[in-house]
């Protein structure tokens, strides 16, 4: 049942009524993953991608209380713009917004939600959430991996962030029950980079290869989520020793400037960019596009199937 908060593009709706590929896009990293105006072109790029792969990109965001899937150009622009003065919405905060009539940036978590909301199956992001280092005492854990043990929707990505700490992120998947593939690696990239010594549940090397197994998933009537890691091209892939320091120094000014909460992976994010010359932001932008190509191929690869 369509939600009455809900707004689906025409582009959008229509694409879905007619079983053709659709790929939802988050909006927190228009808002909050870069500064403008490369958050917009960015965000340009990645939709036009995905149409040159022969899928309908649906970015969304909550635009005065209502629940976008689908965002017109100028939208967008408003939202890069913007930037932090739009609010961070992760699943808590959906009700407050859309009683206020307020924006908000969409999270993986509240995409997935979205998306899931508007019968959208596939999601390309650049990285997840996870569970954050020193979470054994500070219980600072993503409600990203929440939402992928409840919501069915596949999860495309470059892993999960480097400033976490991906050994507990990935037992904590496995404990919601989430499968975690490895497109073309047996390894979980970590973002800036390809490897992270940490394994995943299984390697697969075609968008079919995906599909089928998010196909199989629904068919067993499984409510989880699946989460797809797709390693940062080699070119832009970051030295994992500068990368490494970098994020050990800003772990250390967060926490002597008592960043916590939603604000600390903006703030870590920010201050790795600072600290490598910008080079990460380069490799940020790089690995997003290079999900959206993957979501785009296997959303078009499970339209066949379902057609």
């Amino acid at each position: 049942m369509l939600n009455r908060y809900l707004d689906i593009s025409t582009e959008v709706k229509e694409a879905l009524e007619q079983g053709k590929p659709v790929v939802a896009l988050e909006s927190t990293i228009i808002s909050h993953g870069m500064p403008y105006p490369q958050n917009v072109e960015t965000a340009m790029n990645v939709e036009k991608l995905i149409r040159e792969n022969g899928a309908v990109p649906a970015t969304i965001a909550i635009i005065k209380g209502r629940l976008k899937a689908g965002l017109t150009a100028e939208e967008i622009d408003y939202l890069g713009r913007a930037g932090h003065a739009v609010p961070k919405a992760s699943r808590r905060d959906l009700p407050v917004l859309v009683a206020k009539g307020s924006d908000g940036a969409c999270t993986v978590t509240t995409t997935m939600m979205i998306a899931h909301m508007a019968g959208i199956q596939v999601f390309a992001t650049g990285g997840i959430g996870g569970v954050h280092r020193g979470a054994e005492t500070t219980m600072d854990i993503s409600a990203d991996l929440e939402e992928l043990g409840q919501t069915p929707v596949m999860v495309v990505c470059a892993g999960a962030k480097s400033i976490l700490d991906l050994g507990l992120t990935l037992e904590y998947l496995e404990t919601k029950g989430v499968p975690v593939i490895g497109y073309g690696t047996n390894e979980l990239p970590a973002f800036y980079t390809r490897k992270s010594g940490f394994g995943v549940d299984y390697e697969l090397d075609t968008p079919e290869e995906l599909a089928a197994a998010f196909h199989a998933e629904r068919e067993l009537g499984m409510k989880n989520g699946m989460l797809v890691t797709n390693p940062i091209p080699e070119k832009y892939s970051m030295d994992h020793k500068v990368i490494d320091k970098a994020i050990e120094q800003a772990l250390a000014e967060a926490k002597a400037q008592g960043i916590h909460g939603k604000e600390t992976t903006p703030f870590l994010l920010a201050k790795v960019k600072d600290l490598t010359g910008g080079d990460s932001l380069e490799s940020n932008i790089q690995l997003v596009y290079n999900n959206a190509v993957l979501g785009a191929k296997t959303a078009c690869a499970l339209a066949a199937l379902k057609g």
